[in-house]
């Protein structure tokens, strides 16, 4: 494995594993903010990544195509460990609240140049499956050791991969300093004024809209099922079968990402595959919970491989297509569960989850545009 791929592949497992360390513990970093701002400083504290990440993923992205991808790399390495220690250091809840801006800002400034680095590659499908392998286990691993050391002390977590990101931070700037006069690409040479118009235009673009209509809908029925099965499911599930189901979910998830990755399978294969598992797992999810988070780790898993292969056969700059590839992503995780809970008074929680599901089904119709880009 050469040197850039192993510290994508390390950076993603830090930034997944330390933004959910925050998750187990939220309750207690705010403890001190509770009687002031009651619960609202818990979601505040949990949103801050999410609006973090929103606001500096097309940014980057298109920075990323004018100045050396791998120093944005390590820059969001940087952003990681500032955000950690000040997690640390810190119980003012204006304070964690901008460390979580920063960490989310890490975010954006990282996964859109992780893809676009990795799409480079001619192996890429295989490689962005292992990629999104090491994210899940990021999820999974950080907010399992977030609550085991906790019993050792409540931050246990957040130093853990606080340490881990000074690690890396060295590692990054070892490996920028060693590279030769050849290894440093630059994709432009002068930086341009972005034409905010030509980008709005690819948000839009009906060859590249199926692309976004799917990612949106397919991250965000995950995170609608995330956000409002532990309410929905507390009068029959126990706490400890609801953690199960939701590791089912990412199990399922990393075998698929490697599994399927390793196929080398057509895009469009994959997506659609994705699309129809995912579906079937929310329906049965309703009520075999662990059979469902299964299958729809299965569904997510495969087609979050599928998307970023198809982006990158858009006519669009690299950077620029993997940032609002990556936008699409978190406004699916964070609005999309938003949007649902104004209608769960209304509809009840099956049937959000059902009409969640056919949003879902109705994208999997829309006609691929980008064959002829092949």
């Amino acid at each position: 494995m050469d040197k850039n791929r192993f510290l994508l592949y390390s950076t993603v497992f830090l930034i997944m594993g330390l933004s959910n360390a925050v998750i187990p513990v939220l309750p207690e970093i705010v403890a001190g903010n509770h009687s002031t701002y009651g619960a609202f400083a818990s979601s505040l504290l949990f949103s801050g990544y999410f609006i973090g990440a929103l606001i500096t993923m097309l940014p980057f992205g298109f920075l990323s195509d004018r100045y050396d991808r791998l120093k944005f790399v390590v820059l969001a390495i940087f952003l990681t460990l500032i955000s950690g220690i000040t997690l640390l250091l810190t119980e003012n809840l204006y304070i964690l609240v901008i460390a979580r801006l920063v960490e989310g800002s890490a975010c954006g400034a990282f996964f859109p140049v992780a893809y676009a680095l990795l799409s480079e590659y001619e192996a890429r499908t295989r490689y962005i499956g292992e990629f999104n392998f090491l994210l899940n286990a990021g999820l999974a691993v950080g907010v399992a050791l977030a609550g085991y050391l906790a019993g050792w002390y409540i931050k246990g977590g957040i130093i853990l991969f606080t340490g881990i990101a000074s690690i890396l931070s060295v590692a990054g700037i070892s490996l920028l300093a060693g590279r030769s006069r050849s290894e440093k690409v630059r994709v432009n040479d002068t930086i341009s004024k972005p034409d905010l118009n030509r980008i709005a235009s690819h948000f839009t673009n009906l060859n590249y809209l199926r692309i976004w209509i799917i990612t949106f809908l397919l991250l965000g029925l995950t995170g609608v099922i995330i956000a409002f099965y532990p309410d929905y499911s507390q009068d029959f599930l126990s706490k400890t079968a609801l953690g199960l189901s939701i590791a089912a979910l990412y199990l399922s998830a990393m075998v698929s990402n490697i599994v399927v990755g390793r196929m080398n399978l057509n895009y469009n294969y994959m997506i659609r595959a994705g699309i129809l598992i995912a579906v079937a797992g929310t329906l049965v999810a309703i009520h075999h919970p662990v059979l469902g988070f299964t299958l729809i780790g299965i569904g997510s898993g495969t087609g979050i491989i599928g998307l970023p292969v198809a982006v990158s056969h858009m006519n669009i700059e690299r950077g620029l297509a993997m940032g609002i590839f990556n936008t699409y992503t978190y406004a699916g995780l964070g609005l999309m569960p938003l949007f649902a809970g104004t209608f769960l008074g209304i509809l009840g929680f099956e049937a959000i989850f059902v009409v969640s599901a056919i949003l879902l089904f109705m994208s999997f119709f829309l006609r691929d545009s980008l064959k002829s880009e092949d």
